[in-house]
This record gives structure tokens, C-alpha cells and sequence, in this order.
């Protein structure tokens, strides 16, 4: 095998040396290549130690550094920043020490004192969309006439439903009595004083989903819509068409004209919804069809011609008997707190060595998933990878059999949120996705949102990925209640098989697992940054098919789990929360830290663990109120609503911060939420007027 050479010095040379070179054998260029790395090596590091001179191109470990030399001071209520360069150290780093924030700190210190600079605050300490309200203008006081301010609240019109659906919002315009307590109090803050200032925060993020399918509830009648292709209420969220727009929930009060039409600017392609009539070559639905109206129970009288949208819910009814013929696709945006789960946003691609067989389905060579997988069956290469590239609905059988030594990718194009839908074709079989293959097999599920079954690992196999991946939890959602249909059927079924099972931030109902042999090693099932959901804690969330514990050996870190766990062994348990009670066969091996376990839970040895720690801080009778308020609370535990198991601002400190890090415990560790609350709330106290108390106020 021949050794690329490195022939930058070799080039410089005249030509007669290199001629005389190539005579003996091109020893000097052997020589030369191996100088011309070590010059190459030189000259990268002198660059990178320019780069470091400034704050904008500098590596992540330099930031301290700047700060430190113009007095940027670390929030120690945020945490220390850990000494080690793993990925997940840097990561936090990168908030505990805001890039952005360093950056602009003399420029926010020429400025401070200014109620206009909490704005670019926020955004440069927290990376949370924010807006400044001062509290003095919303306080009822008596004016005089002779100097009225126009600016002050007024009195409460219980006619206008768009003033009183914004009371205790960042947009409140009505005037309110007069509150002593602070902001930021424990006791009871309050927000209206002459001296106080409220910095409303935005969690969540919009996301966008171009031309998808809308799906039609049948069961309530043929003009009724939802947004959601699943069929659930999903509210609508404003587009974020600049960056510092705020991903708020659009209101029927805030996109209806006085004439109860939509607004020009919330409608259309790019803005915040959109809708067409037909499939590939749809047609935009004109504007002036569109009415807001509130269809929280489905019934509206409408004329002929019109079209009902309930921003709310997501909800659209067509007038009787003008249902679209050739069905409807839709434009909007939805609020989700992170990036994980079946979605728009872009994922990081993690190509496989060697080449790779290419199979476009959508807008490429194949229109549907099962033509791609019957060309990548018949072509039988090594390395393939089906890419699905369209928001389209693929609502066909999905049986994917590998042979020794394939490895296969379904993924979903970066922008695209591709849906399987898994219905009831055959009467004599079940219908779910059927993955068959060989110890030395390898399969990769990227970016997809299955419905209406779940999958199927069976026999012998090597490895399963499941990346970004949402596995509807209870298979399907009730239209009319927006809930699961069930928590008992399995998203994933493991039978007889010794495959490696990883999940990465993804969203799963029950895993379950089936083993003939007890004697057999058991399946390794590794979990990070996920979901699994078993809509009850009655339910077992990951468990055998039949009675007794799963055979298999779980590592979960970073994750939530909704329901029972039963497993013959935890290997590590990290920073995690599980709802329902965790069976542990083997107890003698593996280990829990900073997670929290249900107190009726039989787990291996277990360190900071809650409420067990916080149970043996306290004394006494104190413990059962301590078991009773160390407890995770969520916003929302119903898959499809925009806080999903997001911690509600009551959660108790030891969850909201009782990761080893001082993050929180669950699938939402990673955005290190309480860190960037600390450092926020400090540099509130640093830059605000003199004076003034200012406080944080949780929108979504």
C-alpha cells in the first residue's frame, strides 16, 4: 500500500533536486513530507493562539479566561464549572460562562441602568427569548388632568376578551391595586409596585412543519381538521421570522380583526400558518375564507364558503358539505422545550465509514417507503441508507429484514418530520414494524414519527439505534380528548433476541421484552435523553411481556420515565426520573445516582437519590411531609402538549437541581435550566436601575 505524501516543501523545491530525488528513490521527499506535517501541526497551533486573543473565535476553555481579565464574575449560585473536558462538562461550561455575555459585558456596563438593555440581556446570559415590563406603568393611581399619561393602565374592560385573556401576561395593559411584596420574594412575590420590574421568559421553542398532511376526524364528521397530523389539539405558536421575536401561543384575540376575519400577517407561506387545498400541486386556501372562531366543542355555523380556525387548539371546520376532496395540507408552528422526538429541526448526521447506497424517498427517485426497501432488498448493498426527505404521511407496512453483515439508516432529511403510519392492513397478522436480521446486523431509526403500531425486534441481531426518534405513546391519541388511546401496547417489542438496544432522545411508550432462555446473557438496553411513557404509573414502562422482569441489563442516564419499571438489572441510573415504582431483580450489582425513586422501589445501591436523601436529612414525623413534597411536578404529562414533561416551577429544589451537575434531573438535563436562571437573576441585580426590584416571571 502506497503512503500519501505531504509535498508542500517538496514543491518549493527546483525542479533538477527533485528529478535527482526521484532517481534515488525520493528520500528527500520522504523526509520533506514528514517536516511538512510538523510545519502544518506549528502553523495550526499559532493560529489557534490568535484565535483565542479574541472572544468571538476563542475555544470554549478560553472564555473564562477573557472574563476573568475584564472582571466578569461567574455566578457561584449557577455551580462551578467542572475541571474535566468531557463533552457534557463543556456543554455546561458554554452556560455557566455565556459567551455572549462576556462579550458584550463593557458595552452592557456603559448601558446599565437602562430598562432597554434587560432585553439584550437576557438573550446574551440565558439564550431565553425575553421581554421587560415595568410594573409602575400597570399601577392603578389617580391622574391629573392637567398631565394625563396615556401610557397607564386603564380600567379593566370585561367587554374587550383581547384585554382580559392578556391579564398576567408581558402585553397587559390594565391597570392593577398596588402590591408591597418584591418580584422575587419566596414568601409571595408580586409584580405591581412604583418600583418594580418583571422580565417575562420564554422556555420554548417554535417549531416549524411545512405542507403536511392535516388529519380529518371522520368520527366527528367530515369537515373537522386538526393541525396535528396525529389527530390531537396543538396549539399554535407564532412564527419567528427575527431573532428576537417571542414564541408565544397565538390567541383568537390576537390573529382575529375586529371583523372576527384572520390578520393578513399571521397567514400565509412563512408566517405562522398556512393552508392549501389538494396534495403536490395544493392550492393556498385565499385569506378572505378564513374566520377565528372558538371550536373547543367542534360546532359553528358557518356560511357558505367559510372556513373556521381555532388557533387555540389547532382545530379547522369547513363549512357543511365543502370538505376538501382532495384533502388538505397545512402550514404552522408547535412549542416543545428542546430538540428530541420525531421533529423539524436540524440533527446531527453520523456517517458510517466506506460507501453507502443512497435510496431518496419523497421528492427523490421513490414515492413511497416500501418501494425504497424493496429496491434496498433486491440491490442488497452493505452499507445503505433510506432517506426519507418530505413532511408526506406513509401510511403503508413497514417489514425490514437484514441480511449478515447489512447495515441500514432510515432517517429523516434535516427539516423534515416524515410520518409512519402504521394501520390495520392484515386481519390474520399483526401489523407493526417487523425487524428481522443476523448477529453481525445493524439498523438505524433517525428522525421518524411512527403512529398506529409500534415495532418488532425478533431472533438474533446485532445493534438497534433509535435516534430522535417518537414512537407515539399508546399508539394513537384520541381525537376528541387529546390522549393516549392506551398505555399497555408496546412502541417496542424485544422477542428472544440478544440485540443491543440504544435510544437517544427520543420519545417511546413501553418497552417490552421477551426471553425464553433465563440462562442467556441479558439484552443491553441503553437510554439517554429520553422519554418512555407508559401514560400511567400502573403500567409497566419497560417489563417482559410476561409476568416478572424484563431480561435485560438497562444504562439510562438524563431520561423520564413514565410508568413501571421491572429489569432484571440496572448497570447505571444517572440523573434520571421514574414515576412509577423500579424492580430490580439483581440488587448486588450496578448503581443509581442523583435520581428520583419512588420510596416503594427495590433498586440496586443508590447515592443522592430522592426522596431517600432528603428522608434522612429529616427528622422524625418530618419525613412523610418530606416524601410528600419531594416530588417530581410536571407542567403537562400528556404527549402532544407543548410543556411535556417539562418541571413545573413548584418542583422542589432537590428535583429542579438534584442532578450531579446541579442541573435537573430528567430529560431535560442538558439544558441546564436552573444554571441559566441563577446567572440571569444576578445580572438582573447588576444592571436594573437604581432602585428598582427585578424579577423573573416564567412564561412557558
Amino acid at each position: 500500500m502506497s503512503t500519501p505524501f505531504n509535498d508542500r516543501l517538496y514543491a518549493l523545491l527546483p525542479s533538477i533536486y527533485r528529478q535527482r530525488d526521484a532517481d534515488a528513490g525520493e528520500p528527500l521527499r520522504m523526509l520533506l513530507s514528514v517536516v511538512s506535517e510538523q510545519v502544518d501541526a506549528l502553523e495550526q497551533d499559532i493560529a489557534g493562539l490568535y484565535d483565542n486573543w479574541f472572544i468571538e473565535t476563542c475555544d470554549d476553555w478560553v472564555v473564562p479566561y477573557i472574563g476573568d481579565l475584564i472582571g466578569y464574575l461567574p455566578i457561584h449560585d449557577a455551580g462551578e464549572p467542572a475541571r474535566e473536558s468531557a463533552a457534557q462538562a463543556a456543554a455546561r461550561a458554554r452556560i455557566l460562562y455565556p459567551r455572549r455575555d462576556v462579550a458584550n459585558t463593557l458595552r452592557y456596563r456603559r448601558r446599565k441602568g437602562t430598562v432597554s438593555l434587560l432585553d439584550d440581556l437576557a438573550a446574551a446570559v440565558s439564550g431565553w427569548p425575553a421581554q421587560v415590563v415595568e410594573f409602575n406603568r400597570l399601577v392603578a393611581t389617580t391622574q391629573s388632568m392637567q398631565h394625563p399619561r396615556v401610557t397607564q393602565g386603564g380600567t379593566a374592560d370585561v367587554r374587550r376578551a383581547d384585554l382580559m385573556g392578556r391579564l398576567g401576561t408581558a402585553s397587559d395593559e390594565t391597570a392593577h391595586l398596588a402590591e408591597l411584596s418584591r418580584p422575587q420574594s419566596k414568601y409571595g412575590p408580586g409584580r405591581f409596585n412604583m418600583m418594580s420590574a418583571g422580565l417575562f421568559v420564554w422556555r420554548l421553542r417554535a417549531y416549524e412543519v411545512v405542507r403536511t398532511q392535516a388529519y380529518c376526524v371522520e368520527e366527528l364528521s367530515p369537515e373537522c381538521f386538526t393541525f396535528s397530523v396525529l389527530g390531537n389539539d396543538c396549539p399554535l405558536y407564532a412564527a419567528a421570522r427575527e431573532p428576537d421575536a417571542l414564541p408565544v401561543a397565538l390567541r383568537r384575540a390576537d390573529i382575529a380583526t375586529r371583523h372576527g376575519r384572520v390578520e393578513a400577517r399571521f397567514y400565509g407561506p412563512g408566517n405562522s400558518f398556512a393552508l392549501w387545498l389538494g396534495e403536490k400541486e395544493a392550492e393556498l386556501l385565499p385569506l378572505a375564507r378564513l374566520v377565528v372562531a372558538d371550536l373547543s366543542n367542534w360546532r359553528i355555523a358557518l356560511r357558505r364558503g367559510e372556513v373556521a380556525i381555532d388557533p387555540e387548539r389547532g382545530r379547522i371546520v369547513f363549512a357543511p358539505g365543502e370538505l376538501p376532496e382532495y384533502g388538505l395540507r397545512v402550514s404552522y408552528h408547535y412549542g416543545f422545550p428542546a430538540d428530541m422526538g420525531g421533529g423539524t429541526y436540524a440533527r446531527p448526521t453520523r456517517d458510517w465509514a466506506g460507501d453507502r447506497a443512497l435510496y431518496p424517498v419523497g421528492d427523490g427517485e421513490y414515492k413511497r417507503l416500501h418501494d425504497a426497501l424493496q429496491a434496498w432488498h433486491e440491490d442488497k448493498p452493505t452499507r445503505a441508507v433510506i432517506e426519507l426527505s418530505a413532511n408526506d404521511v406513509f401510511a403503508e407496512p413497514v417489514r425490514i429484514a437484514l441480511e449478515s453483515g447489512q447495515s441500514l439508516e432510515i432517517r429523516a432529511a434535516n427539516g423534515a418530520r416524515p410520518v409512519i403510519r402504521l394501520l390495520d392492513w392484515q386481519a390474520n397478522r399483526p401489523d407493526f414494524m417487523s425487524i428481522t436480521g443476523h448477529a453481525d446486523s445493524r439498523l438505524v431509526l433517525d428522525g421518524l414519527l411512527v403512529s398506529g403500531r409500534g415495532a418488532q425486534l425478533k431472533g438474533s441481531f446485532g445493534s438497534l439505534t433509535i435516534r430522535h426518534c417518537t414512537f407515539v405513546p399508546g399508539w394513537t391519541i384520541e381525537a376528541a380528548e387529546s390522549t393516549p388511546r392506551g398505555g399497555v401496547e408496546a412502541s417496542l417489542a424485544v422477542v428472544r433476541s440478544d440485540a443491543r438496544v440504544i435510544i437517544e432522545k427520543s420519545i417511546l411508550g413501553p418497552i417490552m421484552v421477551t426471553a425464553d432462555d433465563p440462562a442467556q446473557e441479558p439484552l443491553q438496553l441503553e437510554i439517554a435523553d429520553s422519554v418512555i411513557d407508559a401514560v400511567s404509573d400502573r403500567h409497566e414502562a419497560i417489563g417482559a411481556a410476561e409476568s416478572g422482569p424484563a431480561h435485560a441489563l438497562l444504562r439510562i442516564v438524563r431520561s423520564t420515565i413514565f410508568g413501571r419499571v421491572e429489569v432484571n438489572a440496572i448497570d447505571l441510573a444517572e440523573n434520571c426520573i421514574f414515576s412509577g415504582a423500579l424492580m430490580v431483580k439483581r440488587r448486588d450489582t450496578g448503581c443509581m445516582r442523583f435520581c428520583y425513586v419512588p420510596p416503594e422501589s427495590r433498586t440496586a445501591r443508590r447515592f443522592e437519590c430522592q426522596p431517600g436523601a432528603a428522608m434522612a436529612r429529616a427528622q422524625g414525623g418530618a419525613r412523610a411531609a418530606v416524601a410528600s413534597r419531594v416530588r417530581p411536578l410536571f407542567n403537562s404529562v400528556r404527549y402532544g402538549s407543548a410543556g411535556y414533561c417539562q418541571l413545573a416551577a413548584a418542583c422542589a429544589s432537590e428535583i429542579a437541581k438534584g442532578a450531579d451537575d446541579e442541573s435537573e434531573m430528567g430529560v431535560f438535563h442538558d439544558l441546564y435550566q436552573p444554571q441559566r436562571f441563577a446567572n440571569l437573576l444576578a445580572r438582573l441585580d447588576e444592571y436594573v436601575p437604581a432602585d428598582v426590584d427585578a424579577g423573573i416571571i416564567i412564561s412557558s
